[in-house]
């Protein structure tokens, strides 16, 4: 049975009691060294990429977007930008990581979303991987809050239970919870977690949605990590959407993965589908905002699996 904490100090959150069965988490092997390389200083990232980001117009163009109706066992993805993504089944609409918003403090946002956020259907349930910015933006979290639930890593419930959503829960690595007909399951990555410099009890991880026989796997935000042959021999998977860019990050820190090794975790995983997120949308590293899935594409020719990529557009809805 869930945990219900007291509403004085954790409002309408809900932590999930491990079953007696339930594996110990793999804490060790999916904390990242936060030291930035020793030679990070060599490049300015403020003058080369921030302020020259500054100028360039926003691409991409807004247009109503046309959703189908689906049949039992079919899935619609829509990339917003970045790690955002609308999921729907024939039954419910889910939001992973959604952000609509054109800065992430000082960074601009240089690729629209594709719709206005009023276009969204009616959304059931919301989940976010962690707490970055550009993964749990609380703007846009507030607008589409609409006293649904809400999933998220342990720890990091307190930022949205006072967004409007109807219940906060809050998972550990492979716990599960169920909504309506789907079952969502938290997974391990390589990243970390902290919103602010003290955040150092907040979590971090992956999504995997199982729905009709179908399963969908929301890598969150990682470096490359052998928890993917882990993931995979746990949980027969249809589509993963694998993380390609940012990986020339400013301080050097091995934190996101680079195209190849997306290819990489993707034949670890022995998913069917592979669709790449988290470029092109925010300039959060040193490599042209066009590289990731030319590089990506390339991978997958060496492998023999260009027609298992999915590269998306945003705003506009893939029935799979």
């Amino acid at each position: 049975m869930p945990i219900r904490f007291p509403k004085k100090n954790r409002r309408n959150i809900v932590r999930q009691a491990p079953d007696d069965d339930t594996p110990v988490p793999l804490r060790h092997s999916t904390r990242v060294r936060l030291r930035p390389r020793s030679d990070w200083h060599k490049r300015n990232f403020l003058t080369s990429v921030l302020i020259p980001s500054l100028f360039v117009k926003r691409s991409g163009e807004y247009a109503p977007p046309q959703f189908p109706n689906l049949r039992q066992g079919e899935i619609c993805i829509t990339w917003i930008g970045h790690a955002s993504f609308l999921i729907q089944t024939h039954e419910v609409n889910i939001l992973i990581d959604p952000i609509w918003s054109k800065w992430l403090k000082v960074i601009k946002r240089l690729k629209q979303p594709g719709f206005e956020i009023h276009h969204l259907p009616s959304i059931d349930f919301v989940l976010v991987t962690h707490a970055h910015f550009d993964h749990l933006d609380r703007r846009t979290l507030r607008r589409v809050a609409a006293n649904q639930p809400i999933v998220v890593p342990t720890g990091v419930g307190n930022l949205v239970h006072d967004l409007g959503f109807h219940i906060v829960h809050e998972l550990d690595y492979w716990q599960t919870v169920k909504l309506g007909p789907l079952k969502i399951s938290l997974t391990p990555c390589h990243h970390w977690g902290a919103r602010f410099l003290a955040d150092l009890h907040r979590d971090f991880g992956g999504f995997v949605i199982a729905s009709n026989g179908r399963t969908i796997f929301h890598c969150g935000d990682t470096a490359y990590f052998p928890g993917f042959k882990e993931i995979g021999d746990r949980f027969s998977l249809d589509l993963a959407l694998l993380p390609i860019g940012a990986y020339e990050a400013p301080t050097g820190r091995q934190v996101h993965m680079n195209p190849e090794e997306a290819v990489r975790a993707f034949l670890e995983l022995g998913a069917k589908t592979l669709i790449p997120m988290h470029y092109g949308t925010f300039p959060l590293g040193f490599e042209p905002l066009h590289e990731p899935p030319q590089r990506l594409l390339a991978a997958a020719r060496a492998h023999g699996i260009e027609n298992n990529v999915l590269v998306m557009t945003e705003g506009k809805p893939v029935v799979l």
